[in-house]
């Protein structure tokens, strides 16, 4: 008796755990409602069929940041949603702190909205720029980096969702910014994880790893520590972990990052990705290849294998407002690049055209179950090895409807 007790005690420890199981995939409401929200037509009623599922752990679904939509990013709250909802790829942007160790934020300088340092005295007074009220027409402002203070300094902040109000002229009202669109019911304990913390949990929960590095906001070398021991050392941790190379898909907006990878850590280089943000410092069209410098060919006789631009970049509108791939995305396939999109689920609602992500579509874009022609076209028409999305459960759903099978 006392054995079958313990037995039925394990087994219902087990199926309270945190750690989600692979076969335990619960997409939730919001894809029924993006759904319910598209007009009649085929696709529509391809996705209703699905209602059902089984719905199952897909690499086609990387969770961005987590599921920040809800969650503070980054945090191992956010981690753990987004493989329930079935990201079979989870996301650490990689920073460094004071010390030199690897933690997981969007930015090096976001802790001020993003975190509750400005709420802990003897860690404001380390940032870059203590928090200033909003004065005499000047906006509020504060700047705290992870670099300001120490590994076991940043493991004692409390995630939050990321924002802030501009006009305040208390820490209080400051960290009360978080969009209309998002909540913060479930932020108000957010976990922080350093980046070695979140291959622990990434492995526990049987996803691939997409680490992002950062690029520094200080100078570097910092502290004798430079650019290429900082992308090292982020490569070194997941060998450390005894991490299959080909299970993580290292990121940079710096061209010069992934090269470096490809050239001194082979094992990486086909999964090594190039994140495009070039429409930030160029004037990039996405119709007109004369602007991409370097060339779709170029990069891919550089060694470059995979292209992740933002979701505008690979789309626009035909002459009968449908959207299709742009040039931009036809040619990179041509060249023999894969692509990933970033980053679903990250504006609010697209009844005003969508934002960032959907300018070169905003003509078709009216309502939020557009969300949901967008990912097809993605899928069936570009052809996008991935999508980054603020909350999984949308590509979850479309993946396990259209049976796209996961990468080897």
């Amino acid at each position: 008796m006392k054995l079958l007790i313990c037995t039925s005690l394990i087994i219902l420890l087990s199926a309270c755990s945190q750690t989600p199981q692979s076969n335990n995939i619960q997409v939730g409401s919001r894809p029924y409602y993006l759904i319910d929200d598209m007009p009649a037509g085929k696709l529509k009623t391809q996705l209703q069929a699905c209602s059902e599922g089984p719905f199952y752990k897909t690499d086609f679904s990387i969770g961005h940041r987590g599921a920040p939509m809800q969650y503070p990013e980054h945090t191992k709250e956010s981690y753990i949603a987004a493989a329930r909802m079935g990201a079979g790829v989870l996301e650490c942007d990689v920073a460094f702190t004071k010390d030199k160790e690897l933690v997981c934020r969007h930015s090096q300088c976001d802790l001020h909205t993003t975190t509750n340092i400005l709420t802990v005295p003897e860690l404001a007074a380390k940032c870059s720029i203590p928090f200033q009220p909003a004065k005499d027409g000047q906006p509020a402002q504060a700047k705290c980096c992870t670099s300001d203070i120490t590994l076991a300094e940043f493991l004692t902040l409390k995630g939050k969702m990321d924002g802030a109000n501009s006009q305040a002229t208390t820490v209080a009202d400051y960290l009360k910014g978080t969009p209309s669109w998002r909540t913060d019911l479930y932020a108000s304990n957010g976990t922080l994880m350093s980046h070695k913390q979140s291959i622990t949990l990434f492995k526990q929960l049987g996803v691939k790893m997409t680490p992002e590095l950062k690029s520094p906001q200080v100078s570097m070398p910092f502290n004798g520590f430079t650019q290429a021991q900082y992308a090292q050392k982020m490569l070194d941790e997941y060998t450390e972990q005894n991490v299959p190379s080909n299970h993580v898909y290292p990121q940079s907006f710096n061209l010069t990052d992934v090269q470096y990878w490809i050239a001194q850590n082979p094992e990486f280089a086909n999964n090594s990705v190039y994140l495009d943000g070039r429409d930030e410092t160029a004037s990039i069209d996405p119709n007109n290849s004369a602007t991409w410098q370097p060339s779709m060919a170029e990069l891919y006789n550089d060694g470059v294998r995979i292209l992740a631009p933002p979701i505008w970049m690979l789309l626009t509108v035909d002459e009968n407002k449908q959207i299709v791939p742009s040039l931009y995305a036809t040619s990179a396939k041509a060249a023999g690049l894969k692509l990933i999109a970033w980053s679903l689920e990250r504006s609010g609602p697209l009844n005003n055209g969508g934002g960032y992500y959907y300018q070169s579509i905003k003509q078709a874009i009216d309502n939020d179950g557009d969300m949901m022609s967008v990912v097809d076209v993605l899928a069936k028409d570009v052809g996008v090895m991935a999508i980054f999305s603020d909350w999984p459960a949308t590509v979850s759903y479309y993946a396990s409807c259209m049976n796209i099978p996961n990468s080897e």
